[in-house]
């Protein structure tokens, strides 16, 4: 203990990136939560400590790049799958993207530093700078609010934990409570050998995760819809090799019921399902051959796998065209009937820098940095959330892979669905990736009380109930089929109703007390 206070004491910015990447093991695929709580516990006890603003924008910084650097570590095994690039440029591009989202948790602290005076006015400045720093990573420069720090309240998968409370707090202010429950840690140590009763801070958060688990979530009654979901286990590059498209079709195909075991069913395929271009009016030359290079017969083969009385939601990518050369394409989920016929999409809107488009293209490409999906040309967005009547198979909200994460911004509250369908290709992303993206979409299920239907690629793909337990999952690196009926939607949730805006009030009330706090203390 002396050689760790030694450390904190002489290389407080050191200590504050190792901490950094101790609460990252807070996070799926560990889910190790109370390291978390500690070591956010310790960087507030060096804020206290810290000699300066300046001084506490660096423990910011460095605390937030120990968790970003391990926990995002998932970025770099993309690059493995990118052969216009070296595979150890990934593990380059995880530092940088490290070192800019570090700047949050900078902010943070750098504003939680001037209510130092007063442990408890620290502690609640801490979490409401938290929720507005981790609220401006979610849109600044499009937004990455990847593994918001609340996500490790969200228990095991049977069992929301502190993350139940979703409905009445946001994602943001989630994160908020988990600063507060790090700091009646770092309070209750510091205090314990003094007074005893210091004892109830050190269990309370125990309590707040733990005790949600001791009363499980009410079953969720189900709809009368039925569904069929399909993780086909394509590995990654085999996904996009044209030579093996015919052969991913049928590992897809095979996976569906016979119609007579579930007769109107909903299909459920994941990203990148459909190979083909399925529209019509392209030049010739831009169709692939898996069909024999007609979307009208592609449809048709669609169609008997779908067959009548059913309906398919598969991911696709569509043709954006100036004359007869395409210029753009569009990345989406199209439904096709037992005819064959689309009968509705949607284009993705939340598009993923530097995977599917790279900003100012212009100036970077001849530096050779060419995004990671090959092509040569962009994604182009679509107009954001947007719910399909499916008639008989209920109203859908789509968010298509990453789209997930960003709260506040999955539902087009105006027509709210019945369910939300997530496709996903989660092949990329490791290990590490697939069980954070699940955390995620399970976050969005409580928050806005909406069941989420993953169908991924290569997993892990889950049907998940309105209070985030699921039900149903097939592990990663496996091929599995889930059979059910999609759970109904709660009504809607305060968050539903208010969206950000309720963080954000949760964000003021925490620094309007925090101000309070110190008022009472200087006077």
């Amino acid at each position: 203990m002396p050689r760790l206070t030694n450390l904190a004491v002489n290389h407080p910015r050191l200590t504050a990136l190792l901490l950094g990447a101790l609460s990252a093991l807070g996070f799926e695929p560990w889910a190790l939560w109370p390291l978390t709580l500690l070591a956010c516990a310790a960087l507030i006890a060096l804020l206290q400590a810290a000699p300066s603003r300046k001084a506490a924008l660096l423990l910011g910084w460095c605390f937030g790049l120990g968790q970003f650097a391990l926990g995002l570590n998932w970025l770099a095994t993309s690059f493995t799958y990118q052969a216009a690039m070296p595979a150890w440029l990934g593990w380059i591009a995880v530092l940088l993207s490290a070192c800019y989202l570090a700047v949050y948790p900078a902010l943070a602290t750098f504003a939680a530093w001037h209510a130092r005076a007063r442990s408890i006015a620290l502690v609640l400045a801490l979490a409401g700078s938290w929720i507005v720093a981790e609220w401006l990573r979610g849109w600044v420069f499009t937004g990455f609010p990847w593994n918001p720090l609340g996500a490790v309240l969200l228990g095991p998968f049977e069992q929301p934990g502190a993350a139940r409370a979703l409905p009445w707090l946001g994602t943001f202010a989630l994160s908020g409570l988990a600063i507060l429950l790090a700091g009646m840690w770092q309070i209750g140590i510091a205090r314990f050998r003094s007074d005893r009763r210091a004892l109830i801070l050190l269990a309370l958060p125990l309590l707040i995760q733990l005790g949600p688990t001791l009363v499980p979530p009410a079953r969720e009654a189900s709809s009368k819809v039925p569904f069929a979901l399909v993780q086909p286990n394509i590995p990654q590059d085999e996904l996009n090799d044209p030579a093996k498209f015919p052969e991913n079709f049928e590992r897809l195909a095979t996976l569906v019921p016979p119609a007579a075991a579930g007769q109107g069913a909903l299909l459920l395929w994941p990203e990148s399902g459909v190979s083909d271009y399925l529209r019509s009016g392209y030049p010739a030359a831009y169709y692939f051959d898996t069909f024999g290079a007609d979307p009208a017969v592609a449809r048709a083969r669609l169609g008997k796998v779908v067959a009548p009385g059913r309906l398919m939601l598969t991911g696709t990518v569509d043709l954006e065209f100036r004359g007869d050369r395409a210029y753009g394409a569009r990345n989406a989920v199209t439904a096709i009937d037992g005819t064959g016929a689309l009968t509705a999409s949607y284009a993705k809107a939340h598009l993923v820098p530097y995977g599917e488009y790279l900003p100012m293209r212009s100036l970077l490409t001849p530096l050779g940095l060419n995004r990671l999906v090959p092509g040569d040309f962009d994604f182009l967005p679509g107009p954001g959330p947007q719910t399909l009547d499916l008639g008989k198979f209920g109203k859908a909200g789509v968010q298509i892979c990453y789209e997930i994460v960003f709260p506040g911004h999955v539902i087009d509250a105006a027509h709210r669905p019945d369910y939300l369908f997530n496709p996903s290709n989660d092949g990329w992303f490791g290990s590490w990736g697939p069980p954070q993206h699940l955390a995620q979409a399970r976050m969005r299920a409580i928050e806005e009380g909406m069941p989420v239907l993953r169908s991924t690629t290569t997993g892990i793909s889950a049907v998940i109930d309105a209070n985030g337990v699921v039900r149903q999952s097939v592990p990663l690196h496996s091929a599995g089929v889930l059979l059910g009926l999609i759970p109904r939607a709660h009504e809607p949730t305060l968050f539903a109703r208010t969206g950000n805006l309720l963080s954000l009030g949760w964000a003021f009330l925490l620094l309007t007390v925090s101000l309070v706090a110190l008022r009472r203390r200087r006077g």
